[in-house]
């Protein structure tokens, strides 16, 4: 199924302190399948490093993540965080920026957007963060510890670097440079590389693989490709440097030693761009009393970053359990 004509998607916008315009979409279904009792809350999702929110809306040969969690009774969200997709910067705003930002500026003003047009009613909201975005979405839920925060998923997120694949420990082993270097047209350069790498599985293999996922659409599926920020690459290679992620002096990860919101952590196997350790990390430091490992892929069928949102089996595989244990905590 391509595409699901009860798919009810809206757009709105956030508004930060600061001057930015974040790009909100809304999913809804016409005619959902709740798995068991249905959901009350909203869900917010927030993308990672290098990327925009179109991939959660887009699945090449199915419902994306976010139509099948519609399609199990969800009221779901996806937010643009700046200078991501349909986010906008108004005039003399300030353009520089870095994880700060993200974390205690952009996704507090996405959460009190989405439960300000929220149907449901609800006075918490669900967070999913993807990829970097998983760090983020902590670093908010630790630096604002009355945030009006249901439940937290990690997909494929990083915490402490456990481990880091040689490609990308080389990418990031000198902060300056990574912070040094600018980045043009990273769009156009994935769709012409992606086609080229899938011949070379050890090298595309780390992202995602062919054996699993259809790349038949790819001109499609680079719209989730933006430009890395180079300030924001700066910081990730201090970050892998000491291994955990300090923002206004504090530790995220010790941070995530003290929440208590229900976790679910969802770990590719054969992810190469946050290896299974580094994923399991939020897992293994948190002390919630609810909390549960979702892991994904090897063997015959290897599932990769990316591959948690486009393999073919994600629908059962990925985006079913974890309508079932958002379900469950709502």
């Amino acid at each position: 199924m391509r595409d699901d004509p009860d798919i009810v998607v809206d757009r709105d916008e956030a508004q930060t302190p600061d001057g930015w315009a974040l790009g909100l979409r809304r999913t809804t279904h016409r005619r959902p399948e709740p798995l068991g009792t249905a959901p009350s809350r909203p869900v917010l999702i927030v993308p990672g490093y290098g990327m925009n929110s179109f991939i959660f809306g887009f699945h090449p040969r199915g419902r994306s993540l976010e139509g099948h969690l519609a399609w199990r009774g969800h009221e779901v969200w996806s937010v643009d965080l700046r200078a991501q997709g349909r986010s906008r910067r108004t005039l003399g705003t300030e353009a520089s920026f870095g994880l700060e930002s993200l974390a205690l500026v952009d996704v507090p003003a996405a959460v009190d957007r989405v439960l300000a047009r929220s149907t449901t009613g609800a006075s918490r909201v669900d967070l999913v963060g993807c990829s970097l975005g998983a760090a983020i979405m902590f670093a908010y839920a630790v630096h604002f510890p009355d945030a009006p925060i249901g439940s937290l998923v990690s997909f494929g997120g990083p915490l402490r670097w456990e481990r880091v694949h040689p490609l990308v420990s080389a990418a990031f082993v000198s902060p300056r440079l990574a912070g040094a270097l600018p980045f043009r047209g990273t769009r156009a350069l994935a769709k012409a590389l992606v086609p080229l790498l899938s011949k070379v599985p050890s090298v595309l293999g780390i992202y995602m693989n062919a054996a699993s996922s259809d790349l038949s659409r790819l001109d499609e599926m680079v719209q989730t490709v933006e430009d890395p920020i180079p300030r924001i690459n700066r910081e990730i290679a201090e970050w892998i440097g000491r291994r955990d992620l300090i923002l206004r002096g504090r530790n995220v990860t010790e941070g995530v030693a003290s929440l208590a919101h229900p976790l679910l952590c969802v770990v590719a196997l054969d992810d190469g761009i946050v290896p299974p350790d580094t994923a399991r990390s939020p897992y293994h430091t948190s002390r919630a009393e609810v909390r549960e490992l979702l892991e994904v892929g090897g063997g015959a069928l290897p599932i990769a970053h990316a591959d948690l949102f486009l393999a073919n089996d994600a629908h059962g595989a990925v985006f079913d359990p974890l309508a079932r244990w958002l379900s469950q905590r709502t």
